[in-house]
């Protein structure tokens, strides 16, 4: 609809201008400063230039008015305008809010190390970047949503060294086990210390020289787990990428680094300082250990080197400070290093009934993903997570959207439409005559509903475009109150323009359910309150 107007605009005045929205309504439905920028040029005053340009446009069919208020150009949409867009969209419910953006994207997120079952910490990168990637796909860009498997390093020997020791304590019962100070804990270690003595036999479990290849092997079993917690909350990835099979290509990407990385204290440093950084960072430890920078540079080129226009990253917000030695890898590498955005998630506090949510046993120290999903659903943690700015922190309680009234915003936008099909099925006229009907003479509260319900495809771009996915729920929060405040305001089944206003519903419960969708939420079809049960 936005896209519309401003290409009628465009094609009308000459040039390309800012579309808003009045805030109030009565103004129109949307606005232009276009003449504040045109002062200047014509030398004029605004308002003066606002008046002309609204005289201009005479009769124009998609337009039931256009008026100068204080320099700004106001527009009042045609009910024509409105009512063929509105059958559009119903009779091409698959191409509603599409649009047809070409730029290839490479998105990277969650990346977890495969040690553990993921915890909320990652749940909320998990949404937020599988809602990124729901909403470029609608509007068309060709994007990929790609899992970075951090399988090298201390944490995959911690794991190996982990399961020994869970088994040397559970297993093999030995009265003494001398624990480090650091290692993995949890009720998921005895799944693999057991899957282990299947597959490689009691032995490995005091076989210090099997500790790498134990670990390898339980990684991979921890990322079945991690893909299957993932798929629970309908997040799925197009490719995968192990560090372990990156570091073939070292010298390689060392090479083109050139005098880019140093060697000094018997370590390799990246001048990462000269790009900003606080000072020059360590890739290479001086007992030959890679950092986890080393990895990040050679991934980073493999990534450029597969040619996408951009690149986004969702990292947690402690790796912050992380951003520009990364950049300075990219510039060092000969790549662009403005093609690279990183987003951060916020970490997460939960509570239960006001009081502060207890740890999993099964994961030692942290909170569960899959422990909230079999609490309140898949939808309710994807509506959570993505509710609010990502970059901010958040706390929810649980019993909150465990509730079925209003108080719980996802049963509340779930049941408007599940409203709409209640009303749909007590329809006294036949569907083709809703089809059929026309959406002209609504009425003013009708007609803003309609307006309301087709501002989707502004939303669904600017909450992609903006990174804000937040944009969305609280838009259809917004829808929903309009809905449940339309059914009790007016009579439609068995009215004269039954038909008319059941169409308008139909259009709201398709803003509803593809609004829904994009969030990886389903709508439903029947729902009861608390108060009708």
């Amino acid at each position: 609809m936005k896209q519309r107007v401003s290409a009628l605009l465009r094609e009308k005045l000459g040039r390309d201008l800012v579309l808003e929205k009045p805030r109030d309504r009565s103004h129109g439905h949307f606005a232009t400063p276009i003449a504040f920028s045109l002062a200047k040029e014509l030398r004029k005053s605004p308002v003066m230039i606002a008046e002309e340009l609204a005289t201009s446009f005479g009769e124009v069919e998609e337009f039931a008015s256009v008026e100068a208020v204080k320099g700004y150009l106001n527009f009042r949409l045609s009910e024509k305008f409105l009512a063929e867009y509105a059958s559009w969209a119903l009779d091409n419910p698959s191409d509603f809010a599409k649009g047809d953006n070409k730029e290839k994207i490479l998105l990277e997120f969650v990346s977890a190390n495969p040690t553990g079952p993921l915890h909320i910490g990652h749940a909320r990168g998990a949404v937020y970047g599988d809602t990124l990637y729901r909403l470029a796909k609608h509007l068309g860009y060709d994007i990929t949503a790609e899992y970075y498997v951090n399988d090298a390093g201390n944490q995959i020997d911690l794991l190996g060294l982990s399961i020994q020791l869970y088994a040397r304590e559970n297993i093999l019962q030995e009265e003494s086990v001398e624990y480090p100070e650091s290692y993995y804990r949890g009720e998921y270690l005895d799944a693999l210390a057991k899957g282990a003595q299947e597959h490689f036999g009691i032995e490995i479990f005091n076989d210090t020289t099997r500790q790498k290849e134990l670990a390898m092997w339980a990684k991979d079993k921890v990322m079945e787990i991690i893909v299957e917690s993932l798929s629970n909350t309908k997040i799925h990835f197009d490719t995968f990428v192990n560090e372990s099979e990156l570091y073939s290509d070292w010298d390689r990407v060392m090479a083109k680094m050139g005098n880019n990385v140093y060697e000094a204290e018997g370590k390799l440093f990246i001048r990462s300082e000269s790009k900003g950084d606080d000072h020059d960072r360590v890739v290479v430890r001086d007992d030959n250990r890679p950092t986890y920078l080393a990895g990040d540079i050679v991934y980073h080129n493999q990534k450029f080197e597969r040619g996408y226009d951009h690149y986004i990253n969702i990292w947690g917000a402690d790796h912050h400070g992380y951003i520009p030695r990364v950049k300075a890898a990219i510039d060092f590498l000969g790549y662009d290093s403005n093609k690279l955005e990183v987003l951060l998630a916020q970490m997460v506090s939960l509570l239960k009934d006001a009081e502060p949510y207890k740890m999993s046993k099964r994961a030692g120290n942290v909170i569960l993903m899959s422990d909230i999903v079999d609490e309140i659903g898949s939808d309710a943690l994807r509506f959570i997570f993505a509710s609010k700015k990502s970059d901010t922190a958040l706390e929810f309680d649980l019993a909150e959207f465990k509730k079925q009234d209003s108080s719980n915003p996802i049963f509340y936008i779930q049941y408007a439409h599940a409203r709409i099909q209640t009303l749909l099925s007590k329809a006294t006229v036949s569907q083709e005559d809703i089809k059929e009907a026309s959406l002209k003479d609504l009425g003013e509260n009708a007609d803003t509903l309609l307006f309301h319900a087709l501002l989707l495809p502004e939303i669904v771009e600017d909450a992609f475009v903006s990174r804000q996915v937040q944009k969305l729920p609280e838009y259809l929060k917004t829808l929903a109150a309009a809905l449940h405040k339309f059914y009790y305001d007016v009579r439609m089944i068995g009215s004269e323009d039954e038909a008319k206003l059941l169409k308008l519903l139909l259009v709201v419960a398709l803003s509803i359910k593809t609004g829904l969708s994009l969030m990886g939420i389903d709508a439903q079809d029947r729902m009861v309150k608390e108060e009708d049960a």
